[in-house]
């Protein structure tokens, strides 16, 4: 066997016996161990909290000087009135992206982020380098018209597209092993030119209202509702759209794996080629006539949106279906239940599983019903990371770790099997999902509890400071270990 083969071969799933399971769960870190980071050099920078505030720092620095820049331009009048008017696409477009990444949610962290990423330091690098380079073409051209015209079409595509992308780029390389693929990349982008969209669209209405208050024009007619009806009405996916073809990019990189190195490096190039391509199109649209916008807006803008939305979409199912592909080794081995995976592939048979946790362990308690729902997310999260990282090392190779992150993994499923397996096999079997149908499947909880019956336990609530941290599971939630291992 080549030398290849062995190492990126299909790792081989632990049986789950009697006699096995403690020596297997005892073989789990200690809580203290459970956080993945280097041994302490004595050097402050490779504090996590320093690097941490130096982030928080620079962001913090750059959105006071944005903000004294925008209001330098627009006056406080008109960065209120921008500010106001500017801030009613945001939540949605949040959601939106926030929605398209339930099967492996992205660290909230990571998304803000990406999102003040765009909204402070790439606005700000934008307007520096957009302003300097308008007014060096103007000196060099003695035409001030061409200059805006050249400084829209050509200028401002490619500063701003490769300051959103810095933001990609940098979760890209150190927060890898929570960028898996396309939805990741996407997420991202979309979070990040959210940001910037946001910051330019104070700027843009703080002007419109300021000529408009100069000019006193009021109501539809006014330059102000005019401006918000382009960019905040017909157009608030134009920047996410940019951006999201670089996040393309970086999530079929991210697919590809460690070894194919090119491919790491000329696809993001090429995303990024496309957005500035696409956003020089978008700007240059109003050089083409009275109708060049809406020719521009409705046979490029409206089919490409569509497109991506498709392909988002598409993704998304793919990651879906690497549970099914991915966990039925486990179910074999005896770890979760046989129709796990096909529930687990399945977001209504999910919300199901946390729903029935939920209605049944809350029956006399609202608590204890909430903290049952909790329990079963905590278990559908833990289970898709699992199948991630066994989808990684199918294409990576197992690495030296792999056993250490599964046994993690697995550790905190066997916490939560005796909640969230009942409540995913009846969902299995209410939304069809499992291999036997029954015609009238029964409840693996009794709707009412019986007269006399003791209430259900407790589940214990998630434990929040033993400082744990898996990889591939960075955002998910914290449960205290088990006291000892679970008998069968």
């Amino acid at each position: 066997m080549s030398e290849w083969s062995v190492q990126h071969q299909q790792p081989a799933v632990p049986v789950l016996e009697e006699q096995q399971l403690d020596e297997y769960l005892g073989a789990v870190p200690e809580r203290g161990q459970w956080r993945y980071r280097p041994s302490r050099v004595g050097m402050v920078w490779r504090s996590k909290a320093f690097r941490a505030g130096a982030v928080v720092t620079v962001l913090a620095l750059c959105g006071l000087v944005i903000l004294a820049l925008v209001r330098e331009q627009t006056g406080t009048e008109g960065f209120l009135v921008g500010l106001g008017l500017a801030v009613l696409p945001v939540p949605l477009l949040m959601s939106a992206f926030r929605w398209l990444d339930r099967v492996e949610p992205g660290p909230w962290r990571n998304l803000l982020f990406a999102f003040s990423w765009g909204a402070c330091a790439a606005a700000l690098v934008a307007i520096i380098a957009n302003s300097f380079a308008t007014r060096w073409i103007a000196t060099a051209t003695a035409d001030p018209a061409s200059a805006d015209t050249l400084g829209a079409t050509v200028i401002a595509p490619v500063v701003e597209e490769t300051a959103k992308a810095a933001a990609v780029l940098l979760i890209f390389l150190f927060r890898r092993r929570q960028f898996g693929g396309v939805v990741d990349g996407i997420v991202v982008a979309g979070f990040t030119a959210t940001g910037f969209a946001f910051t330019e669209n104070i700027l843009y209405l703080g002007q419109a209202f300021g000529e408009d208050q100069e000019l006193g024009t009021t109501g539809l007619a006014s330059l102000t509702a005019g401006t918000f009806f382009v960019r905040v009405v017909m157009s608030p996916f134009a920047h996410p759209l940019f951006t999201v073809l670089s996040g393309i990019g970086f999530g079929i990189a991210a697919l590809g794996g460690a070894r194919h190195r090119v491919r790491r490096v000329l696809l993001p190039l090429l995303g990024l080629a496309l957005a500035m391509g696409m956003h020089a199109l978008w700007n240059g649209s109003s050089a083409l006539g009275p109708y060049g916008f809406y020719a521009v807006y409705g046979a490029f803008m409206v089919p490409c949106f569509g497109l991506v939305t498709w392909l988002a979409v598409r993704s998304r199912q793919r990651e879906l279906r690497t549970l099914s592909t991915e966990l039925p080794v486990y179910a074999a081995a005896g770890w979760i239940g046989p129709a796990e995976p096909a529930a687990l592939a399945s977001m209504r048979a999910r919300g199901m599983a946390r729903d029935m946790a939920r209605h049944w362990h809350g029956a006399r308690d609202r608590r204890l019903g909430r903290a049952a729902a909790h329990a079963v997310a905590e278990y559908e999260s833990f289970a898709t990371s699992l199948a991630m990282l066994r989808r990684r090392a199918r294409h990576d190779g197992a690495g030296a770790d792999f056993a250490i992150r599964e046994q993690e993994l697995l550790h905190h499923l066997w916490q939560r099997r005796e909640i969230a397996g009942p409540a995913l096999g009846y969902a299995a079997h209410m939304t069809r999902r499992a291999g036997v149908h029954p015609a009238h499947p029964q409840a693996p909880f009794p709707r009412r509890l019986p007269h006399g019956a003791p209430a259900p336990r407790e589940i214990p609530a998630p434990h929040r400071h033993y400082g744990g941290y898996n990889p591939y599971l960075e955002h998910g939630p914290r449960a205290a270990p088990p006291t000892g291992p679970p008998s069968v």
